[in-house]
């Protein structure tokens, strides 16, 4: 990660309490034996969702490029959810509607149910933001 503007650690601590605090359900502490937190979903075992087929290394290769480039660390797993601590997330709309695109290929949930285009995706979710949350129905 060569753009931090935030220090990792209090980010990710800062993510972890505001998910806590607002609505993470039952959180369980887990240590994984990993080398990098990407590699986590593939260490555990995590399939995804039943009614959202998922490649779980396709899924660490995504998470492991956004390591590099954003300091994003897995902090919270669920059967349909994934949150990421951003510790250099985008800074401009350009970079953000890059992003965005990956986000949809990603995990297209996240604009269909919420947001009506890339744009206000990448606006309201992504510029700036050091929570980035996927989820899978």
């Amino acid at each position: 990660m060569n753009r931090g503007q935030n220090r990792p650690a209090t980010t990710d601590a800062d993510v972890a309490d505001g998910l806590i605090t607002h609505g993470l359900r039952s959180p369980r502490l887990a240590l994984v034996p990993v080398d990098r937190a990407a590699d986590l979903p593939a260490a555990i075992g995590w399939m995804g969702t039943v009614s959202y087929e998922l490649d779980v290394a396709r899924l660490c290769t995504v998470l492991r490029s956004w390591v590099d480039r954003f300091g994003a660390q897995v902090i919270a797993l669920s059967y349909t959810r994934l949150d990421l601590s951003v510790a250099a997330p985008p800074q401009t709309l350009g970079e953000a509607l890059s992003v965005a695109a990956e986000h949809f290929a990603f995990c297209p949930h996240n604009l269909w149910e919420i947001y009506k285009t890339i744009r206000i995706y990448a606006e309201e979710a992504l510029l700036g933001n050091a929570h980035w949350t996927f989820w899978w129905d």
